[in-house]
């Protein structure tokens, strides 16, 4: 069983697309879903749900961690030509999962009581994501 999901971004962030997985898993039984970002300037994460602070503060150290090109400390890169946040985007990808995969219990994922899955944007402009799904 495959889907993709569409997910639309408003500018770098954490979007959560649990319920739109918890719907369509609802009619299977036992097994395994992956999930994988069709992108290279965002990531995938299971976190928390509960406190929206935790998606701000993580947001604002992986920008900390690695900030636009256009900041001095990043004067060594080269792929610049698509905006400050282009580069720094591909950098974070490479270091957070662009694949999940998540067991599955009875039509539902299984995950903590305040476990989310998300979409992390690293761009700064609105973008469509797609994540493939895959149930098996």
């Amino acid at each position: 069983m495959q889907t993709e999901f569409s997910i639309s971004t408003q500018g770098a962030g954490l979007y959560e697309f649990t319920a739109p997985v918890r719907d369509w898993l609802r009619p299977v039984s036992d097994g395994l879903l992956t999930l994988f970002v069709r992108h290279t300037s965002c990531s995938l994460l299971i976190q928390e749900n509960a406190d929206p602070e935790v998606q701000t503060d993580l947001h604002a150290f992986y920008d900390r961690l690695v900030p636009p090109s256009d900041h001095p400390s990043m004067a060594y890169l080269r792929h610049t030509y698509e905006g400050p946040d282009d580069m720094p985007a591909h950098i974070k990808a490479a270091m957070m999962p662009v694949s999940l995969s998540i067991p599955v219990r009875s039509g539902a994922p299984v995950l903590g009581t305040w476990q989310g899955i998300y979409v992390f944007e690293h761009r700064n402009s609105p973008h469509m994501r797609k994540v493939a799904a895959h149930f098996a």
